[in-house]
């Protein structure tokens, strides 16, 4: 692999001293050539043409993805003072982005998405696709289903993949396997508990944060810092560290998410604004709205959030409930007291200066976003 500079031109030191700032832009073009060569790869040994529909959905997913998590396992490689070829992080950082995109196939067929990232979802794209090739219109939408469960399934398989040819020493890889397969888990088990709370209502604040930290705050950010720093070798102090930053963060994070979601610009989003109105999420922000409404705004709630046939109207009826109680500006100000409080750990963390400017910078990312 050719490791690139900032600007996709100079290749980069290859034995860059843990000192050196870590360049997150030179991360993402790293991440993107090593994902693209392993797609070449593949396609190369795939058992023939029939195949080029499942790259092609997955070459589009993966081509405007914020590449937050390989950016964070790279930054706690330097929070743990790694030091050398980067080349092995840089492959774990590419597989925990495949790891990514199976989770968000998989997502959009559970939340039955057209879009993401301003593109046809993986089924809707595989629908199409079925479509053009000469199959019957009346069977497409079972069909694209199926097939991005089966390309959902095949992303996790690569994940794995790029994650056991990374080129790490032995004794690295048993190390991080263990957490690798904790992240995976509690995905897992969040994104379950995102299934039985959609179309629950609730004014219960604790349950809905319960749910981000599964779902977003640990598999987002806890658990990509800190492989990066088990595998430079951390030190326990180090580890407890990125995790004391990490959860604030990533709490932060999806909270902005969800606030994105009723109030974002579809432009910047890429998704139609008030899917998680008509999926009726059961967030932090509906549960704050619930406990702030009068009789007929929790009637309005209840009778609203969770209906996929609501107009622009009505969407917007909700979200004037959502601002008249407060809970936008609540979430706004979770948000901020979170990011803080990550903010103050990089205070005292024992980590390297320049890696604490990194997730400085990624903390300013990830909370001050329309994306």
């Amino acid at each position: 692999m050719t490791v690139l500079d900032h600007k996709g031109v100079r290749p980069l030191m290859k034995h860059a001293p843990a000192a050196d700032t870590p360049d997150l832009s030179a991360v993402r073009l790293n991440v993107d050539a090593l994902l693209n060569e392993f797609l070449d790869r593949k396609a190369q040994i795939a058992p023939g043409s029939e195949m080029t529909p499942l790259f092609n959905a997955l070459r589009r997913l993966l081509d405007s993805g914020k590449r937050l998590r390989p950016q964070l396992c790279v930054a706690g490689w330097h929070a743990g003072s790694g030091q050398g070829d980067q080349s092995a992080v840089l492959h774990v950082a590419a597989a925990l982005e495949l790891f990514q995109a199976f989770a968000l196939i998989h997502d959009d067929v559970m939340d039955a998405s057209d879009l993401r990232r301003g593109r046809p979802t993986a089924h809707r794209a595989l629908a199409a696709a079925y479509i053009d090739g000469g199959g019957r219109r009346g069977r497409a939408e079972g069909h694209g289903v199926n097939a991005a469960i089966l390309l959902g399934d095949l992303t996790l398989v690569w994940s794995d993949d790029l994650l056991h040819s990374a080129g790490l020493r032995p004794k690295a890889l048993l190390r991080i396997l263990p957490l690798v397969d904790t992240m995976r888990s509690e995905l897992v088990y969040g994104q379950y508990l995102d299934l039985l709370s959609t179309d629950r209502l609730s004014d219960d604040v604790e349950a809905a944060l319960r749910v981000v930290r599964y779902k977003t705050a640990k598999y987002t950010v806890e658990w990509p810092l800190r492989i990066g720093a088990v595998l430079a070798g951390a030190a326990p102090d180090v580890l407890d560290a990125c995790s004391a930053f990490a959860l604030p963060l990533g709490e932060a994070f999806q909270l902005r998410d969800d606030l994105l979601g009723v109030f974002g610009d579809p432009a910047e989003t890429g998704k139609p604004v008030g899917d998680d109105i008509r999926e009726g999420k059961s967030t932090v922000l509906m549960a704050l709205a619930l406990q702030g409404a009068s009789a007929a705004e929790k009637h309005l709630l209840r009778t609203m959030v969770g209906s996929p046939d609501l107009t622009d109207d009505d969407i917007a009826r909700v979200r004037g409930v959502l601002e008249g109680t407060g809970a936008r500006q609540h979430v706004e100000k979770m948000i901020s007291a979170r990011r803080d409080a990550a903010l103050a750990v990089l205070d005292q963390a024992p980590f390297p200066t320049a890696a604490s400017a990194a997730l400085r910078e990624i903390a300013g990312i990830a909370t001050v976003r329309q994306s």
